[in-house]
């Protein structure tokens, strides 16, 4: 967003879409949501709540809805605004400081978990051990699934192996990766860089899915493995006001948190250096530092 790379940012740009804090003012038909209470506001600040996909509970693809950095200022400021609906209360149990990430991050994962049936008794392998990754692991380890990191750095084998992965694979050995052929139920992309795409294709077990959440640009696939063996290539953004609560629920009761690094907001400009030089370990919190 700050350097215009999905081509949808307006200037000048406030950017902060994983927000947390405490309500300061509410409009007079909000019930749910007292003053001084803590909450969260994920990539989506608004949705119609008329349209199908509202109507039947899957708000994260309303038609109209409106993102917290997209025709608007987020959350790096002294406070946002956005629609009741999507700010989500926080259990007292949570580190606010560290919450921040599940609002995107942290749903992202944990919809398609939800969305695909993943139970403990499949085999997931999640491809990029960063912001996204790092929560994949836990959840699927939570979940009780038996799971593999794929990543281009044997070095964060260990790490890895921390965060709940059961294996490791290196993305840059190809025999490693055919030798795992047919073994996964589901892949899970969370890095935006293209890939042997047939290649990870065959790991897959019939009937298994490649899902995308990493903004890859482009996926394809020889079509007759898709046909014979029923496999599914798919994606999907955030989750439903609904479901990031039953996340908070989750990550409360299981100990999950993303593995974070904190900077005052003031070091804002520290921070996004550190993340575009590949530094950032996994997900860069900014803690308000600077008076209203």
């Amino acid at each position: 967003m700050k350097n215009n790379d999905w081509g949808i940012s307006e200037y000048p740009f406030v950017g902060g879409h994983e927000v947390v804090g405490r309500v300061i003012g509410k409009g007079a038909h909000v019930s749910h949501l007292e003053i001084g209470q803590r909450i969260g506001l994920g990539w989506y600040s608004r949705s119609c709540g008329l349209c199908d996909p509202c109507m039947r509970g899957d708000q994260n693809i309303c038609v109209v809805a409106e993102s917290a950095i997209v025709t608007r200022h987020g959350g790096f400021a002294n406070k946002v605004r956005a629609q009741a609906f999507w700010c989500t209360p926080i259990p007292d149990a949570l580190d606010l400081s560290a919450a921040g990430p599940l609002f995107c991050g942290g749903i992202t994962v944990f919809n398609l978990i939800v969305q695909n049936a993943i139970t403990a008794l499949d085999h997931v392998a999640v491809v990029g051990i960063g912001g996204l990754g790092n929560l994949a692991l836990q959840f699927l380890s939570a979940w009780g699934c038996e799971v593999t990191a794929i990543s281009t750095s044997e070095s964060k084998f260990d790490e890895a192996k921390a965060l709940g992965a059961t294996h490791f694979l290196h993305a840059r050995d190809p025999d490693a990766l055919k030798a795992a052929a047919g073994r996964f139920k589901m892949i899970l992309v969370t890095v935006n860089v293209p890939l042997d795409w047939d290649l990870y294709m065959t790991m897959l077990d019939k009937r298994g899915k490649l899902h995308i959440v990493g903004a890859v640009p482009s996926v394809t696939s020889s079509g007759f493995p898709l046909i014979e063996q029923q496999k599914i290539i798919g994606g999907s953004p955030l989750g439903s006001p609904g479901l990031v609560k039953q996340m908070l629920d989750f990550c409360a009761r299981k100990e999950i948190a993303p593995v974070t690094q904190k900077y005052a907001l003031s070091q804002i400009n520290t921070a996004f250096e550190n993340m575009e030089a590949g530094k950032a370990r996994y997900r860069l919190v900014l803690e308000n530092d600077i008076s209203s």
